[in-house]
C-alpha cells in the first residue's frame, strides 16, 4: 500500500491550511534534503506533538511516550551507545526473541532491516517525540557508555563463551555448531558492531584485524594513517573473525585459504559497502575490511583540491572527444575517485559510458560497471575488447596492467573513443617511460595520450587546533630550501585536540600535476628524451609539481611541510 503525502496528513487532521501547505512545499524546494516536519516546526505551523501524530498515521506506528518510561538496564544493554545515537533509537522493551525500539525518524524505513542484520533479534519500531527521544539518551546512556572494555569484560565474565573460544584459540576441535553459535553470540556481536561503527563514524577507509602469538591488535586506517584500537584479549581472535566471515557469507570451516567477501549495510540511514579479505597466518587468519562508504566521498572535482588554473585545463582534456586520460600515483591516493568525478561531469543521456573495474567501488546511476573476475577470464583485456562491441563513448579501464590491454586501449582512442585509466607511476612524466617499457611503441602514445594527471593524498591540518610554527633546519633540508627563502612565508600545524583524536589533522586534500600533452612534448617523446628534460619543458609550460602544490597548500596552512615531505619528492 502505498504510503500516505505526510503535507496532505497535516492538512487532513486540521493542522495547517492548503495554503500554508503550499508555503511548505515552496520552503521546501529551496531546501532539499529537509524534511517537511521540520520546516513546518521551525515554521511555528506545527507542535512537536502534532508532527508525532501525523508520523504516527502515515506510518501506522504506536506512539509512546518516553518521559513517563522507566527502561530496564537488561533492554538498554541490546544496544550499544554509539549505535543508540547514530540511528537516534533506543530499545524499550524485549520479549521472546522481539526488540522493540523507540524512534523519532520513523520515515527511515531501514532501520528495523538494519537493525534486525546488526542485533539478530526481531524489531518492532514505535514512534516518540525527538525531544523526549534525546533526552532519554542523554539520561540512560550518558553515564552508561559502551566502551570496547566493558564489552571485552562482558565476554571475560560469560564463563562458557571464554571456554568455547579459549578451545578455539588451542587448536581443539569444535563442532561447526558451536563455532556458530560462538560466532552469534551477543557480546561477540556487540564489540564487532562497535568497532565497524566507530570505523565508519571516523570515516576510516580500512580495518585491519591482526592475529599475533601473545596479542589480537585492531587498527583503523583513516586518512591514510593506521591507529590502534584498545586491543582486546588474544582468544577473542577466532571468535571475531569467524563472526566477520559469518557477516560476509564466507566458509567458516575452511581456515588455510584466502577468502573475500563482502558485507552491505545501511548506517544511518546510507548504504556502506565493507569489502572483506581473509588471509591465513602462523597465528590465526587475518582479516582487513575496506570501507566504502559514499557518503563520505565528493564526486565533485572542484572539492578535491585542484587549483582553477589545473581543473580548467582538465575539465577542457576530459570534454575531448577521443584521447587517452591517464591518472598515476601510488594505492590509495584517491585515482579512482578523480576518474568517477570526471565520469559524474560527463555522465549524461547523450553519451554511453562503460568502465570496467576490479574491483567496482561505487555504484553510479547512468553508467554501465563491469567487475572483473580473472579467475573466470574476466580480465580488463578481455572486458575491453567486449566493451567495444557495446557502442560506447567513453571508457574507463581500470587499470593499465599489461600490453594486451594497453594496446587495446591504444585502439580505442583511435577509433574515436575517449579513454580513461590508471597507472602506478611516481609522476605525470614517468608515464610516459611505463608505457614504452610495457612495450606500446613510441608513435602510438603522441598519437593517443592526450593528459596525464599524477596525484597523492596529504592530512588536512584540524582547523580547530591549527597554530603557526616555525619550520626546523633539518626539515627545509628535506625540501631543499634555504632560511631566506622561508622570509614572509607561514607555516601551520595541528596541536591537537578531541576533534582531530589528538592527531593535528582532519580529512585530507589532494595534490596534483596535470602533463598536457603538446607537440613539443610528442617530438621528445618520439626522440626517447629522458624524464628530466619532459619535465622542465612541461613546467616551462604551466605543469604545477606535486611538491609545488604541496608547498602552495602549507604556505595556505592546509596542510603541513611535514605532511609535503612525506608525499612527495625533491625535483632535480
Amino acid at each position: 500500500m502505498a504510503i500516505r503525502r505526510i503535507g496532505q496528513i497535516f492538512v487532513d487532521m486540521g493542522f495547517i491550511s492548503d495554503d500554508q501547505l503550499s508555503l511548505l512545499l515552496e520552503e521546501q524546494q529551496q531546501r532539499p534534503g529537509t524534511l517537511l516536519g521540520k520546516i513546518a516546526q521551525e515554521l511555528n505551523m506545527l507542535t512537536e506533538e502534532q508532527l508525532v501524530q501525523s508520523l504516527s498515521e502515515q506510518m501506522g506506528m504506536q506512539i509512546v511516550d518516553l518521559s513517563d518510561m522507566e527502561i530496564p538496564h537488561s533492554v538498554l544493554m541490546k544496544i550499544t551507545e554509539s549505535m543508540a545515537q547514530l540511528y537516534r533509537t533506543i530499545p524499550i522493551h524485549f520479549e521472546g526473541n522481539r526488540l522493540t525500539v523507540a524512534t523519532c525518524d520513523p520515515q527511515n524505513i531501514t532501520i528495523q532491516d538494519e537493525l534486525r542484520s546488526l542485533l539478530g533479534h526481531d524489531i518492532k519500531v514505535v514512534i516518540a517525540a525527538e525531544g523526549d527521544l534525546m533526552k532519554a539518551l542523554d539520561k540512560y546512556y550518558a553515564s552508561e557508555k559502551d566502551t570496547i572494555v566493558k564489552i571485552v569484560d562482558e565476554i571475560e565474565d560469560d564463563a562458557e563463551l571464554k571456554a568455547k573460544m579459549l578451545a578455539a584459540e588451542g587448536g581443539k576441535p569444535l563442532e561447526l555448531a558451536d563455532v556458530e553459535a560462538l560466532a552469534d553470540s551477543a557480546p561477540v556481536r556487540k564489540l564487532l558492531n562497535m568497532v565497524l561503527l566507530l570505523a565508519i563514524k571516523d570515516h576510516a577507509s580500512d580495518i585491519h584485524f591482526e592475529p599475533f602469538e601473545d596479542e589480537f591488535r585492531i587498527r583503523i586506517k583513516a586518512d591514510g594513517v593506521l591507529f590502534e584500537m584498545v586491543p582486546p584479549p588474544r582468544h577473542l581472535a577466532f571468535a571475531i573473525t569467524t563472526r566477520i566471515k559469518v557477516m560476509a557469507n564466507l566458509d567458516i570451516a575452511e581456515r588455510r585459504l584466502p577468502q573475500d567477501g563482502r558485507i552491505e549495510l545501511t548506517v544511518g540511514g546510507h548504504p556502506v559497502d565493507l569489502r572483506v579479505a581473509v588471509l591465513p597466518t602462523m597465528f590465526g587468519e587475518s582479516v582487513v575490511i575496506r570501507v566504502l562508504d559514499r557518503s563520505v566521498v565528493s564526486l565533485n572535482l572542484g572539492k578535491g583540491g585542484m587549483d582553477p588554473p589545473t581543473l580548467k585545463l582538465f575539465r577542457e582534456v576530459i570534454a575531448r572527444p577521443n584521447g587517452i586520460v591517464l591518472v598515476t600515483g601510488p594505492t590509495g591516493s584517491g585515482k579512482t575517485t578523480t576518474l568517477y568525478s570526471a565520469l559524474s561531469e560527463l555522465n549524461s543521456l547523450e553519451d554511453k559510458l562503460i568502465t570496467t573495474e576490479d574491483p567496482v567501488e561505487y555504484d553510479i546511476d547512468g553508467i554501465i560497471q563491469i567487475p572483473i573476475d580473472a579467475d573466470i577470464g574476466v580480465t580488463f583485456a578481455a572486458c575491453l575488447r567486449a566493451i567495444l562491441r557495446q557502442d560506447p563513448d567513453i571508457i574507463l579501464v581500470g587499470e593499465i596492467r599489461d600490453l594486451e590491454t594497453a594496446q587495446i586501449a591504444v585502439q580505442a582512442s583511435l577509433t574515436g573513443h575517449l579513454v580513461f585509466s590508471t597507472l602506478h607511476t611516481n609522476d605525470a612524466p614517468t608515464s610516459i617511460t611505463r608505457l614504452k617499457d610495457m612495450g606500446v611503441p613510441a608513435f602510438l602514445i603522441t598519437a593517443t595520450v592526450e593528459a596525464i594527471l599524477a596525484q597523492r593524498l596529504v592530512r588536512r591540518i584540524c582547523s580547530q587546533c591549527r597554530e603557526e610554527v616555525a619550520p626546523s633546519e633539518e626539515l627545509l633540508v628535506d625540501l631543499g630550501m634555504k632560511i631566506e627563502q622561508m622570509a614572509g612565508k607561514r607555516v601551520f600545524r595541528g596541536r591537537g585536540c578531541e576533534v582531530c583524536n589528538n592527531t593535528g589533522y582532519k580529512g585530507r586534500v589532494g595534490l596534483f600535476e596535470l602533463m598536457m600533452m603538446n607537440d613539443q612534448l610528442r617530438d621528445m617523446v618520439l626522440v626517447n628524451t629522458s624524464v628530466d628534460e619532459m619535465r622542465k619543458v612541461a613546467q616551462s609550460y604551466g605543469m604545477v609539481s606535486l611538491r609545488e602544490a604541496g608547498m602552495n597548500f602549507a604556505f595556505e596552512g592546509t596542510t603541513t611541510l611535514d605532511e609535503v615531505v612525506r608525499e612527495t619528492i625533491l625535483e632535480a
